[in-house]
């Protein structure tokens, strides 16, 4: 998968197709992520002693990685990710204009 946790991405398919929003969470071995914003549930929470009250609650759920793609924010549009090889190090890059997108970024621990 070439996403990461962080990534700006847009809807390509489905009910929630067109907007946007960042990555939360990346479910490698069911091949889905979930999005802030997108494809919001409504879940029942049965009263607990954690949460003595229970209830409704609103949250995000998760939609297959073949339903987003990453959002370039310069062009304003989704865009295709590839790999490349600078300095010796395998970078991800734009497929479209050919440049890095994460130049400065270090990984996540």
């Amino acid at each position: 998968m070439k996403l990461r946790v962080g990534d700006t991405v847009q809807v390509v398919a489905g009910s929630d197709k067109g907007k946007t929003g960042e990555i939360i969470q990346i479910l490698r071995k069911e091949n889905r992520v979930i999005v802030e914003g997108i494809n919001m549930v409504t879940k029942h929470i049965k009263p607990s002693q954690a949460d003595p009250e229970g209830g409704v609650v609103t949250r995000e759920a998760p939609i297959h990685a073949s339903n987003v793609a990453y959002y370039d924010g310069k062009a304003k549009e989704a865009v295709k990710v590839g790999y490349a090889i600078e300095d010796g190090k395998k970078v991800r890059i734009n497929k479209k204009t050919g440049k890095a997108l994460d130049k400065n970024s270090k990984k996540k621990k």
